[in-house]
């Protein structure tokens, strides 16, 4: 019976995740619905590259601390009163890091990435860094310590957000880019806000202790082996975005971040197996989360290619339907990406199978060999097919990184099996 209701549990917070992240891509769809028709393509390529490189960057410089956060908290250090306190001190020393360097680099960024962007609103991006990493180190936190409804809502309001905020600035007659760059600043202003709140009333900080030292370089060894393959995924997700802001402009980039969005959304059942077993798996003994990894995958895979085939068919109608029939020609890519995540939900097992027991450089390793491959096509395919070949690079590696992913769960699965095996042998001196 306690078996059961633990999976009964398990299954909910999974339907929960899903849901949250159904409803945070409709805010993105709406919200790049409302600036396609208000600004045009070129706006919405520029709310794709802020939604993602201030938060790239911030991973980057705190050496991947939302990736690591949930492993401490769920872990082995899940008892340590330094913990929240060296979480807190690595997110706003990193997000500060990075927000000074971004404003560094702005004038030598502006002219490759932001070309329409006024250099004070380019530098003004820079402080999404500092927020984007507080935001998502609450939503890490409320993951790693077993409050996975409180980072669902972080995961939803972190879009949602966006809307009034940009509502707002608009009515005060703020328009154009600087709407794009103060909507999402307010917007996770409001969701950081709200995160942290939670986690105070849930006596997250039970003790008020200085920040360790000690066990901020060990979150940064686990993270820095974790950020490799955080960064590769992200390079591997948005590295034909910047590829085609920098060969053909962001008109052409606002279609195909359309088609990559609409594809993703076969994701969404990957990104919540690796969110929500990623911390039981950290508490789990490695044998048993073996064998519920040996569960999953084939279920992963039988509700990947459901939800993959009726998204195929609806991209001809339903992107042309809302966003206008410039956006026709987004359809085709979206398609092709749509075919390289048959295997996703078989690779967001893994995943949180790997960063669960503590092996997150041997994730980096299978995404890594899916980024050399993005990294050749996109410059073999993109100024030639521009949107559709970079859709046919992200395929490509999605399916190479999701089969290096198997094989590792396979490698690591023999040798445990031996190891048993050896230890189930009597011993020589036993007789």
């Amino acid at each position: 019976m306690r078996l059961r209701q633990l999976r009964v549990s398990r299954h909910s917070l999974l339907l929960g995740n899903v849901a949250a992240r159904v409803a945070a891509l409709a805010c993105v769809f709406l919200a790049t619905l409302v600036l396609a028709r208000s600004g045009g393509a070129a706006v919405v390529g520029i709310y794709a590259l802020l939604h993602v490189l201030p938060g790239l960057l911030g991973t980057l410089v705190s050496s991947g601390l939302p990736v690591a956060a949930p492993y401490f908290l769920a872990g082995p250090d899940r008892d340590d009163p330094r913990l929240p306190s060296t979480l807190v001190a690595i997110a706003v020393a990193g997000g500060a890091a990075g927000a000074v360097l971004w404003i560094a680099c702005a004038p030598v960024v502006r002219p490759l990435l932001f070309p329409d962007l006024s250099l004070a609103l380019v530098m003004a991006a820079g402080l999404a860094v500092l927020t984007r990493l507080i935001t998502i180190t609450a939503k890490a936190c409320s993951q790693g310590s077993e409050d996975l409804p409180g980072s669902n809502r972080v995961i939803f309001t972190e879009q949602f957000m966006f809307l009034p905020a940009y509502a707002v600035l608009w009515v005060l007659g703020i328009h154009g880019f600087a709407t794009v760059v103060g909507g999402l600043l307010v917007a996770d202003s409001a969701t950081a806000s709200l995160a942290w709140g939670r986690l105070v009333r849930r006596k997250f900080f039970r003790t008020l202790t200085r920040p360790s030292l000690q066990l901020a370089r060990r979150i940064a060894s686990y993270g820095l082996r974790a950020q490799i393959g955080g960064v590769m995924t992200q390079l591997n997700l948005r590295l034909d975005f910047v590829l085609l802001t920098l060969l053909t402009g962001p008109a052409v980039l606002g279609v195909y971040a359309v088609a990559s969005k609409f594809a993703e959304l076969v994701r969404i059942l990957g990104m919540a197996l690796t969110y929500v077993f990623y911390p039981k798996f950290a508490r789990d003994a490695r044998s048993h989360a073996v064998e519920n990894v040996r569960t999953l995958i084939p279920k992963a895979a039988f509700l990947t290619v459901g939800t993959l085939v009726p998204l195929w068919v609806m991209a001809g109608f339903v992107i042309p339907a809302f966003y206008g029939s410039d956006f026709t020609s987004a359809v085709t890519p979206a398609r092709i990406i749509l075919v390289g995540l048959a295997l996703d939900g078989v690779a967001g097992v893994v995943a949180a199978f790997l960063y669960g027991v503590g092996r997150p450089g041997l994730y980096s390793l299978a995404i890594g060999a899916g980024l050399g491959l993005t990294i050749m096509l996109d410059f073999l395919l993109i100024p030639p097919f521009e949107t559709i070949g970079a859709a046919i690079a992200s395929a490509v590696a999605y399916l190479t990184t999701a089969i290096a992913l198997v094989g590792i769960f396979w490698w690591l699965g023999r040798a445990d099996r031996a190891a048993r095996w050896e230890d189930a042998l009597p011993s020589v001196d036993a007789g």
